[in-house]
């Protein structure tokens, strides 16, 4: 496997998702996890095994891609407003998607391609501040926010801010 991609519209409630082991029964953690105290990255955060994935809308749908490769698939500078990047401890070569009230179901992802371990999780955002305004949208309207999350191995590192422009990623970079 060198790259797989996939792409589902995903139903937000409260601007969350989670990425979580295929087989967690409950993937909703009871709290957000904390944000890096020295490197915030604020819409993508990492504990247990569980990623909280924000978004700027807080109802309705947006679209979403995954991106699952064997190394570092670059990343997509023109095509999003915000890229955050962080390291994640998969406890399981199957993840999904889950949603946040669980509704619409969840969306598996491909393997991943070196079982357990450290992989680095690169989150892309377009029109989170458009989202953010619009608020709620009704199931089948068209999506104005996009996401995609690319994941592949690599060793654990500190956090970071690829490129930030939204006032979305500022004001979440900011949250505790």
């Amino acid at each position: 496997m060198a790259t797989t991609q996939i792409g589902f519209v995903l139903h937000v409630h409260y601007q969350q998702a989670y990425l979580v082991d295929a087989s967690d029964e409950f993937p909703i953690p009871e709290s957000r996890p904390k944000d890096h105290p020295e490197n915030p990255v604020g819409i993508i955060r990492a504990a247990d095994g569980k990623a909280f994935l924000v978004t700027g809308l807080h109802t309705g749908p947006v679209d979403f891609s995954v991106v699952v490769a064997d190394h570092d698939p670059g990343t997509d500078l023109d095509g999003y407003e915000d890229i955050v990047e962080i390291s994640f401890w998969s406890m399981s070569e199957h993840l999904r998607i889950a949603e946040w009230s669980g509704e619409s179901g969840d969306h598996p992802l491909p393997e991943l391609p070196s079982g357990p371990g450290w992989y680095r999780l690169r989150y892309h955002a377009a029109n989170m501040d458009e989202g953010s305004k619009v608020n709620s949208l009704a199931p089948g309207n068209a999506a104005v926010d996009r996401y995609l999350l690319q994941i592949w191995p690599q060793p654990e590192s500190s956090p970071s801010v690829v490129k930030s422009t939204s006032h979305t990623l500022t004001y979440w970079r900011g949250v505790e």
